[in-house]
């Protein structure tokens, strides 16, 4: 669970190896349903593997690669090392 003082940082800002949960989504509607379909919807957990420029990520099983932009509109909070 969050507490209302965890800070949310974009996807792009998470360290490689490091899990965090989608908690917000920015940007119009239409990139927000796609992301969506992509697995990064609210509460999903998204573990970030490589990258800056382009995050390399695995979510629900799957690796998908964002490109800067997308990363930097899905926010997430980091979650502890060993939590999900």
């Amino acid at each position: 669970m969050s507490t209302p003082f965890q800070e949310l940082a974009p996807l792009c800002q998470l360290p490689s190896g490091a899990t965090g949960r989608v908690c917000r989504l920015t940007g119009d509607e239409s990139f927000c349903q796609r992301i969506r379909e992509m697995g990064f919807g609210e509460a999903a957990l998204v573990t970030k593997i490589s990258g800056s420029v382009t995050s390399l990520c695995l979510v629900n099983g799957t690796r998908l690669a964002l490109n800067h932009s997308a990363a930097m509109s899905i926010l997430v909070e980091r979650l502890p090392a060993g939590a999900k």
